[in-house]
């Protein structure tokens, strides 16, 4: 398994590469059977979670991560994160979030889940949406 900081510096490298996501450096310490999950899809397999990778980078006009927070505990990683992604016909937003990474014996990444609020932090920084949806959210589970 990576330490902490080697995993640190391969994943800000994978987000913070003039806009464009290179997974290429990272995607061989995925394990052959991956298991994602995230707010809008569930994906098994490393050629399904490749061609996710892809299509994030063709998406988004810009895409940066800073990590904010990052731990290790056995053989599980978390890690709090602030994505910038820029689409074409919409202003830059900003997801908060995070990750959990598991880790298997042989080190690869074995399973992934992330953690974050998409429609409410890209609706932010929308005039007519932000304040709408954030009501909304207010009125039904606040």
């Amino acid at each position: 398994m990576l330490s902490l900081e080697q995993f640190k510096t391969l994943w800000e490298k994978t987000y913070n590469t003039q806009g464009k996501p290179d997974w290429s450096h990272i995607l061989p310490y995925y394990d052959d059977s991956i298991h994602f999950k995230d707010t809008i899809q569930e994906l098994h397999g490393i050629e399904a979670f490749t061609a996710m990778t892809k299509r994030l980078t063709q998406r988004s006009q810009d895409l940066r991560m800073k990590l904010v927070h990052a731990i290790v505990q056995g053989d599980t990683l978390f890690m709090e994160w602030e994505m910038t992604i820029s689409y074409k016909k919409y202003p830059s937003s900003v997801l908060y979030g995070a990750s959990r990474l598991t880790f298997n014996a042989a080190g690869k990444i074995v399973a992934q889940r992330d953690y974050y609020d998409l429609w409410g932090d890209i609706f932010d920084n929308i005039p007519w949406w932000g304040k709408r949806y954030r009501a909304f959210m207010q009125r039904k589970f606040g």
